[in-house]
């Protein structure tokens, strides 16, 4: 399987991934809620990338049995599938309007919290299970939050 290291790290490259997308998006767009709106989801994510650094730095992250790690590798791969966490399958061309703009966030942070309930699986400890558990938790404000907007901006004259 994984060692805990490399799905610790994988998770700091989706929090990196995600403030990226939400900074560059930022950047982009001329409406100042949405944007006010972005550049907290990217302040929220710089907060998850560090608490992932502080807990990598916590536990033991030396390999398991090979065929134990092989086959925790055809599992997650398995689980995961074509989830999209890297900033290299964002298809920024293809974001013609905010709505796109709000549904590929949407999904980015739907693929997150699959990810981080996975990990959640690996942790022993209570004390780091709970925080992953807040982390998660504030993922899924992210999306209502970002479904909120979604649904605010379609329900407005002219922006379907």
């Amino acid at each position: 399987m994984f060692t805990l290291g490399e799905i610790i790290d994988l998770a700091i490259r989706i929090e990196k991934n995600g403030e990226e997308v939400y900074r560059k998006a930022q950047a982009k767009t001329s409406d100042t809620s949405l944007a006010s709106m972005l550049q907290w989801l990217a302040d929220e994510e710089v907060e998850h990338e560090k608490w992932f650094t502080r807990f990598k730095g916590e536990v033991e992250t030396t390999k398991v049995d090979l065929r134990l790690e092989e086959m925790g590798k055809r599992i997650l791969q398995g689980v995961l599938g074509s989830q999209a966490f890297s900033i290299e399958d964002v298809d920024f061309s293809r974001i013609e309007d905010l709505n796109n703009l709000l549904e590929l966030s949407i999904e980015f942070e739907k693929d997150t919290i699959l990810f981080f309930e996975i990990l959640g699986g690996f942790i022993d400890d209570d004390k780091i299970a709970g925080q992953l558990v807040k982390i998660i938790e504030e993922e899924n404000r992210h999306v209502q939050l970002l479904v909120q907007f979604l649904q605010k901006k379609k329900a407005l004259p002219g922006t379907e």
